[in-house]
């Protein structure tokens, strides 16, 4: 049996993804194990963009202060109930808030939901409920998550736009072990460097040529935050995700598929705004055999070695209608 009063907020879609143009609904749940006053229940929407500057990337007075002030896309309040009681029990209140009103102008863009090292677009609603200066106000928070509406996306899904790579001991700008220098090696492939957020990372690899036995392939989803930071850029890259293709010596000549889902909370459309963007790329590594490999701690995958081949591709991701249906 609950001894205290709790409220929470319960959504009526249970992926929580919702368009700007759509109203944001769903209901307040109040569970009490006596009768309790109020005098008001409130409604809030708050969405924004948050920028961070961690030490190092940035000048000792952005280091010292950290956070950036955030970039306000939407705020607002409703009330849901005027001041009375809330009987014993369970107790459901309904609620509808739109996130733009017809002919309301908009400062910012509803950019989609996304969490990254120093950018994060989120949204959240919470519900306030004050109950005098002698009790303990009551509160809630839910993150729902924003997709791009349709009337913003492409009319027709974009057919994934295919560039082909070839990794040699030539490409590669740093230096590697004498032996795969000196003996060579050739991987040829084609990968998506557009394609849409519903669909996988898409390609082919093939190994045509290598001197010295290779014990891994994989790929790698990276994304590039950049925040203007007075009259300077600040730029920093991080791993999202890694998947191997490929375990061991793989056969020459022997055609791999390359197919990686995307991660939807860690990944957004590509973002070109005023103040700060957000870029992805795909880094595709191969590791061959070397003792020095297993001596070396495991650190950032994508980091240069002397073990190691790499080729980085720009990654554009967009959202089309098609998309749509995915809720």
């Amino acid at each position: 049996m609950t001894t205290t009063t709790t409220v929470t907020v319960k959504l009526s879609r249970s992926n929580r993804i919702y368009r700007s143009s759509e109203p944001v609904e769903g209901k307040i749940v109040i569970k009490s194990p006596n009768s309790i006053s109020h005098q008001a229940i409130r409604l809030s929407v708050n969405g924004s963009v948050n920028l961070q500057v961690r030490g190092g990337s940035a000048g000792v007075i952005e280091s010292f202060y950290g956070v950036i002030k955030p970039i306000q896309i939407v705020k607002k309040t409703i009330q849901v109930r005027s001041s009375g009681r809330i009987p014993p029990g369970t107790t459901e209140i309904p609620f509808s808030v739109n996130l733009r009103e017809s002919g309301e102008s908009i400062a910012e863009k509803f950019y989609e939901t996304f969490h990254g090292t120093n950018i994060n677009i989120q949204y959240l609603l919470t519900v306030d409920i004050p109950r005098g200066y002698l009790h303990k106000p009551l509160s809630a928070t839910m993150e729902f998550i924003i997709e791009s509406g349709r009337v913003d996306l492409p009319e027709r899904p974009l057919p994934p736009e295919m560039v082909i790579f070839y990794i040699t001991q030539d490409t590669q700008r740093h230096p590697l072990l004498p032996e795969i220098k000196s003996g060579g090696f050739r991987v040829t492939g084609k990968l998506a460097t557009q394609c849409s957020l519903q669909d996988p990372l898409s390609g082919e690899l093939t190994v045509e040529a290598s001197s010295v036995p290779i014990t891994s392939i994989d790929i790698h989803l990276l994304r590039v935050e950049s925040i203007i930071v007075g009259e300077r850029i600040v730029t920093e890259t991080s791993l999202i995700q890694s998947t191997q293709i490929a375990d061991g010596d793989v056969c020459r000549k022997m055609t791999l598929p390359i197919y990686v889902l995307l991660p939807r909370l860690l990944m957004c459309p590509s973002i070109f705004a005023g103040p700060f963007s957000v870029e992805f790329k795909v880094c595709i590594t191969i590791s061959f055999k070397s003792k020095l490999a297993k001596a070396q701690p495991k650190s950032d995958p994508t980091a240069p070695r002397l073990w190691m081949a790499l080729e980085r591709l720009p990654l554009e991701l967009v959202r089309t209608k098609r998309d749509q249906f995915s809720c």
